[in-house]
């Protein structure tokens, strides 16, 4: 894969993160596999985090830290944030 092709990717999954196709445990997981090819331990090492933390991380399991996700997705040149969903409540 190529850099423009490892770019479109990673794109694509945050787009399908930001419209709720693709949950954000399913994204971790596609990141890890088909951007790195990685398998959890040397992607948890990479990432500062144990490969434990990986594993609930890819599986939805648990409540993760911020720190944790931040880990994550700096590999990939991201960042968490914000976003408006289409029908916020009002106040």
């Amino acid at each position: 894969m190529n850099i423009e092709e490892r770019d479109l990717l990673i794109r694509s999954i945050c787009q399908q993160v930001g419209d709720g196709t693709l949950s954000m445990h399913e994204a971790i997981r596609r990141l890890r596999v088909e951007v790195t090819g990685l398998n959890q331990a040397r992607f948890a090492k990479m990432c500062k985090i144990s490969m434990r933390a990986l594993n609930h991380l890819e599986y939805g399991d648990g409540n993760p830290t911020l720190k944790t996700l931040e880990s994550v997705f700096k590999v990939f040149g991201m960042r968490i944030s914000l976003a408006m969903i289409n029908n916020p409540p009002h106040a």
